[in-house]
C-alpha cells in the first residue's frame, strides 16, 4: 500500500490510472478509523480495481468552538487497518498542501444545507462540500463511498457531484453500529462511561420511531414526541439539538408520512454531539 502527501502526486497517480481505464474507489476520511470507515473499504475493494483512502482532519468543517485541536489523530494506526480492509493508497496531505497560502475558493450548498446540521454548525457544510471536491479533482474517483451516519451530509455530497456534472457516482452505504445499536463514530471515545451506557438510547429512540410508523402511525408530531419523552428519560442532562422526520431526498420535514423517510436525531451529552438516523419506507 502506498502512502502519499503531495496533492501533486496524488493527481499523477490518478490520471494514471484513469488513462488506464481503472475503476478507481475513494474512500473519504478524516482518519481515526473504525469499523464503519474498514465496511467502506473493503466494499469499495470488493467493486473496484484499486481503492483510495483519504485521510485529512478539515478545518474548514470545524466551528471556532468545536473539537477540530482534539479531533483524534491516529495516522500510524490508521495505516495498518487501511492497508488491512484493501486500501491501495492513502491520501494523507498536510493542511498547508490542501489549502496553500492565499487559498480563496469555497464551495456553497443551497437549501440541503440550510437545515439540521447546516444550522446547528454554521458553515460546516460550506467546509465539506469544498474539501470533498478538491479531493475527487485530485483522486479522479469513479465511485465514492460515504456512510449513512452522516446522512445530510451524503446527500449534500450527492447533490454536488450531480449539480457540478463531476464524473463519478457516489454510494451511501449503511451505518455500522456497536453491539448496543449505537452508531459507531471517532467520536464515541469522548463519552464518560455513564453516557456511553446512556448513549445507547439514541438507536432505540429510532428503532421505535420506525416501528410506530411500520404500525400506521403517519403523524410525525405524535412519533417524535415520543422520541423526546424516551431521549427525555434514559439520557437526563442532554441536549437534543433537533429530532426530525423528513423526506429522505429533500430533508424537507414532513408533517404526513409517506413514501420513504429519514428520522434525524442529533444530541449533545456533556462536550460530545452525537448524530444518528433511520431511512424508513412508509407502509
Amino acid at each position: 500500500m502506498r502512502v502519499l502527501r503531495s496533492a501533486g502526486r496524488m493527481a499523477v497517480v490518478a490520471r494514471r490510472w484513469h488513462q488506464q481505464g481503472q475503476r478507481v474507489g475513494v474512500v473519504p476520511t478524516m482518519g481515526a478509523l473504525h469499523e464503519g470507515h474498514l465496511s467502506l473499504i473493503r466494499y469499495a475493494a470488493a467493486h473496484n480495481d484499486v481503492v483510495i483512502v483519504t485521510i485529512f482532519v478539515n478545518p474548514l468543517q470545524f466551528g471556532p468552538h468545536e473539537d477540530f485541536a482534539r479531533y483524534p489523530r491516529r495516522l500510524p494506526r490508521d495505516l495498518q487497518l487501511a492497508r488491512r480492509a484493501g486500501a491501495d493508497l492513502v491520501f494523507a496531505p498536510s493542511v498547508q498542501e490542501l489549502y496553500p497560502r492565499g487559498f480563496d475558493t469555497f464551495v456553497e450548498i443551497g437549501a440541503l444545507a440550510e437545515r439540521w446540521e447546516g444550522r446547528a454548525r454554521p458553515g460546516h457544510f460550506r467546509g465539506v462540500a469544498t474539501i470533498v471536491t478538491i479531493l475527487f479533482q485530485l483522486t479522479r474517483p469513479t465511485n465514492a463511498y460515504v456512510g449513512q451516519k452522516d446522512y445530510q451530509q451524503a446527500r449534500i455530497i450527492q447533490q454536488l457531484v450531480r449539480d457540478l456534472h463531476l464524473p463519478l457516482r457516489v454510494h451511501i452505504r449503511p451505518t455500522v453500529r456497536e453491539a448496543d445499536g449505537l452508531a459507531m463514530s471517532s467520536r464515541n471515545i469522548y463519552l464518560t462511561a455513564v453516557q456511553r451506557r446512556q448513549a445507547a438510547s439514541i438507536p432505540r429512540a429510532l428503532t421505535q420511531a420506525r416501528a410506530h410508523i411500520r404500525t400506521g402511525e403517519r403523524r410525525a408530531s405524535l412519533v417524535l414526541r415520543h422520541m423526546r419523552r424516551l431521549l427525555g428519560a434514559a439520557v437526563p442532562g442532554a441536549r437534543i439539538d433537533y429530532l426530525a422526520i423528513v423526506h429522505a431526498k429533500t430533508l424537507v420535514p414532513q408533517s404526513r408520512l409517506r413514501g420513504r423517510v429519514a428520522i434525524l436525531v442529533a444530541v449533545r451529552m456533556g462536550r460530545t454531539r452525537l448524530i444518528d438516523n433511520l431511512l424508513v419506507d412508509v407502509p
